[in-house]
Order: C-alpha cells, then sequence, then structure tokens
C-alpha cells in the first residue's frame, strides 16, 4: 500500500466570532484558495473530498452540505463526511489512499461556536440515558477530571498555570491564535475561578475557525512539494462513555493510540488539550519528556475552532516538517467528554 503525506495546510484566524453562516463557507473559500496555491494542485486535481463538522453545533441538519458550496458545483466531486472533528475525516482519507482508491485528498473542518452555547451543546455528545438529561456542561465535566487529578497529587494549580503561560507565550509567533501574550503562572493563578478548579486560563476559549490540509501518495507528493510530511503511524482508540466507568486522570485510548502509531524521535508534538491539566494527562500517557517541544503554535488554549481544531493539530504538525524546522513531529486530536476517544499521528520527513 502506498504511504501517504501531508504537501498543504491552511488555518482560518481564530476568533470569538465571525459575521458568516453556520455552514462555514465564508471561511473555507479562501482556505481552498491557499490550499491550491501552496502545492500547485486544482479542484480537478483532488480526487476525494472529506471533512468534519456538526450538526449539532451548526443548529441544522446536513449543514456540512451546505458547506460543499465552498467547493462548486462542477465538475462532480467524489466526497465523505464525519460528524466529528476533521481530524477522523483526515483517517478516512489517509485509507483512501493507502487503499489504492486515489491519489490525492483535501480535508476541512470548520465550527461555528459562537452560534449558540458551547457548553450545553457539548453535553448532547454524553450517554443519552444517564447522563445528557442531567445536562452536565463540558466545562463542569473537566473541572471533575481537574479536581481528580489534584485529590490525587498528579498536578497542582501551579503546573496547570504554567502550561497555560507557556501556550500564551508560544502563539505570540502565531498570527492566527485567538489569544496570546507573556503572562506568568502567578498572575494567572490570581484570577478567580470559573469551574473550581479550573480559572478561565485553563480553559480553551469559544471560537469560530476552520482549517484544510491536503494528502497525496508519498510518489505523487514528491512531484508537488519539496518536504512532503509522510505519515509513517496514524492510530485512534476510544475509552468508555460512562464517566464513572474510567479513571478520569488517565487516558488508556491516548496511550493505545500512540503506541500503534510509534511516537519514538518526535522532535515536537501538537496536543488538542481543550483544558491544562488534559496537556498534562496526555504527556504522561504518550510518555513525552522535556525534550519533545510542546505545542509552539499555542494550542487550543490560545484558539480552538470546534471540529476543526484536532485536524489544525495535524496540519500545524505538518507544518514543521514542511518548513524544514522538524523531521519527526506528533499530533494529536481528541473527541468527546473527558479525553474519551483520541488520533495520533506521526509525521517525518524521508530523504
Amino acid at each position: 500500500m502506498p504511504d501517504v503525506a501531508v504537501i498543504g495546510f491552511a488555518q482560518a484566524p481564530n476568533v470569538r466570532e465571525t459575521p458568516g453562516t453556520t455552514n462555514g463557507v465564508e471561511m473555507l473559500v479562501p482556505l481552498l484558495a491557499t490550499a491550491y496555491r501552496q502545492t500547485g494542485l486544482s479542484k480537478q486535481d483532488i480526487e476525494f473530498w472529506c471533512s468534519g463538522s456538526s450538526d449539532y453545533l451548526a443548529g441544522r441538519a446536513f449543514s456540512f452540505i451546505a458547506a460543499v458550496d465552498a467547493i462548486g458545483a462542477f465538475p462532480p466531486i467524489h466526497e465523505s463526511h464525519v460528524e466529528m472533528d476533521a481530524a477522523w475525516a483526515f483517517y478516512e482519507a489517509w485509507l483512501k489512499i493507502r487503499m489504492g482508491e486515489v491519489d490525492t485528498a483535501l480535508v476541512y473542518g470548520f465550527g461555528k461556536s459562537s452560534a449558540g452555547q458551547l457548553r450545553r451543546v457539548l453535553a448532547l455528545q454524553l450517554d443519552p440515558y444517564f447522563t445528557a438529561p442531567l445536562w452536565p456542561d463540558s466545562i463542569s465535566i473537566a473541572a471533575l477530571q481537574a479536581r481528580a487529578g489534584l485529590d490525587a497529587g498528579l498536578w497542582s494549580e501551579k503546573d496547570l498555570a504554567e502550561v497555560a503561560a507557556r501556550s500564551l507565550a508560544d502563539a505570540a509567533d502565531n498570527p492566527l491564535a485567538q489569544f496570546s501574550g507573556a503572562t506568568g503562572a502567578a498572575e494567572l493563578l490570581d484570577s478567580p475561578m470559573v469551574a473550581d478548579p479550573l480559572r478561565r486560563h485553563d480553559i480553551a476559549p469559544v471560537t469560530d475557525g476552520a482549517a484544510v490540509v491536503v494528502l497525496a501518495s508519498e510518489e505523487r507528493a514528491r512531484d508537488l512539494v519539496e518536504r512532503p510530511a509522510v505519515i509513517s503511524g496514524i492510530e485512534h482508540r476510544v475509552d468508555s462513555p460512562v464517566l464513572g466507568a474510567r479513571d478520569l486522570t488517565r487516558s488508556p485510548s491516548t496511550a493505545a493510540a500512540g503506541a500503534a502509531a510509534g511516537i519514538d524521535g518526535v522532535e515536537v508534538a501538537e496536543l488538542h488539550a481543550p483544558f491544562t491539566h488534559q496537556e498534562l494527562i496526555l504527556r504522561r500517557e504518550l510518555g513525552l519528556g522535556d525534550g519533545v517541544r510542546i505545542n509552539p503554535s499555542g494550542g487550543v488554549l490560545t484558539g480552538n475552532p470546534m471540529f476543526a481544531a484536532g485536524l489544525a493539530r495535524i496540519g500545524e504538525a505538518a507544518k514543521r516538517i514542511l518548513d524544514g524546522g522538524a523531521r519527526r513531529t506528533l499530533a494529536h486530536a481528541t473527541s468527546g467528554p473527558a479525553l474519551q476517544q483520541n488520533l495520533v499521528a506521526v509525521l517525518e520527513r524521508r530523504d
């Protein structure tokens, strides 16, 4: 089976609210143009399209069909969709190329979180019989997870603040970040609680945004870009949806996905951690030491476009290779409450 590489990545600015519609067309049109320009491909050259979004977030059924308007009506396309973060659309596109059905693919994800109350919308992904009827919001669930780790002595509030401070500082070099700036951990700890023990800096912001990633077989990729980011391993696993049935301070699915993907030797890791304590969980489960640069883009704590943030982590990890800044990188995406489902991809430069 042919190996697959990332050859292009484009992302919309992470903003609190866009004036566009919930189908993402206004955000996607300029991103597609950027992707075409980066790769030298045209719409006709893309053999498979796959997107990730959510009808619950958009507030209407089959909202992803309207997003196809960004691609154009003619010529007809071969298209698919996943009702989750577009990192899983990326996985589907990877499989399509691996199976030899297509040679090129474009994946996109989008989310207009400002259209509703995100923390309540995300309650709809919970167990519909026992948990969702109680309407526990996503931030409160994450706070329970953070408290469990504090009580177990796995991290401190200072540890969480240091994650946030580093993320904000790194985001200063990312013009697409929603928040950035140099702020000390001590200053952050002076801010009030939002959901004990989480403060505002511990929580990813509500963000409107979109992302696009272009893939090709390795052979085709070498004809299109100088340094394709070859996917050496990719896997996704899932834990129980029942919050009381698992240890919330651990993420076995992340560890299993990382082991299957083969993460040894990575220099940079882009982790999809919407809460500061979740970065600490992910680093432990993946065995990422001090020598690995974590979220040089600032990560989702500085901009969290729903259903595009995981795909953006893959794009950011690939960009380090495409730009020549790294030879082996890791990308992680998550879906569901409290790190329930996790995807890990490893990308590398091959000379």
